[in-house]
């Protein structure tokens, strides 16, 4: 049984949308808004020192962090190549680009932009801070597009890259905003939203257009 700590809508869907995929039993602890409650941050710290969701303990016992790792531990451990294409395919070289684009570009201006007052000390500055961190977000959404293929990202194979732009999708600047902006995104998108090994989890981690 994994345990995977999360929060609906937050970035623990991209991980509980391929345990559900993968048909993978697992059980979700639930966290409190990580920004407001230092109670939830002194929880989670004792499993994953920097607090943050997603956070998966495995079968063993052993804890993983960061998506993109936990992503390419699923494909291993289940021995599929559904959602991660295998060492020797030719798409592999692409997707472990993008996935990795979305993990180390994209993710952190969330990081940055949610809270700005951790890393912007002046009151003053922090408006033009997240305006500046939100447009740089939008600029490397649309290289994304650009590379983007049809009908799934990498063509006509649904992987873990489709999981992360449906989810991910749903958080700044929102649908709306890939509907006008990133057409190849948008058409993914609403395929994505109804794969039907998904429905429950998207259901379950539907929230708010973001701020």
């Amino acid at each position: 049984m994994y345990t995977l700590f999360g929060r609906p809508g937050w970035g623990s869907v991209l991980v509980e949308a391929q345990l559900a995929f993968y048909d993978l039993p697992y059980k979700l602890e639930v966290v409190d808004d990580l920004f407001k409650s230092a109670e939830a941050r002194a929880r989670l710290a004792a499993v994953n020192p920097v607090a943050q969701i997603p956070t998966l303990v495995l079968p063993d016992g052993a804890v993983m962090t960061e998506s993109a790792a936990i992503t390419l531990h699923l494909a291993d451990v289940t021995g599929s190549d559904a959602l991660v294409p295998a060492p020797g395919d030719g798409a592999r070289p692409q997707f472990l680009r993008w996935l990795v684009f979305m993990v180390a570009n994209i993710y952190p201006t969330f990081t940055y932009a949610d809270d700005p007052a951790r890393f912007v000390a002046d009151k003053a500055a922090r408006s033009a801070f997240r305006k500046s961190v939100d447009n740089y977000e939008r600029g490397l959404w649309a290289m994304v597009d650009q590379a983007a293929s049809a009908p799934w990202f990498l063509g006509e194979r649904f992987s873990a890259l489709d999981i992360y732009v449906t989810a991910m999708s749903r958080w700044r600047p929102g649908r709306a905003w890939f509907a006008e902006h990133c057409a190849a995104l948008a058409a993914i998108i609403e395929r994505g939203d109804t794969h039907p090994k998904l429905a429950a989890v998207w259901a379950r981690n539907v929230s708010a257009e973001p701020e």
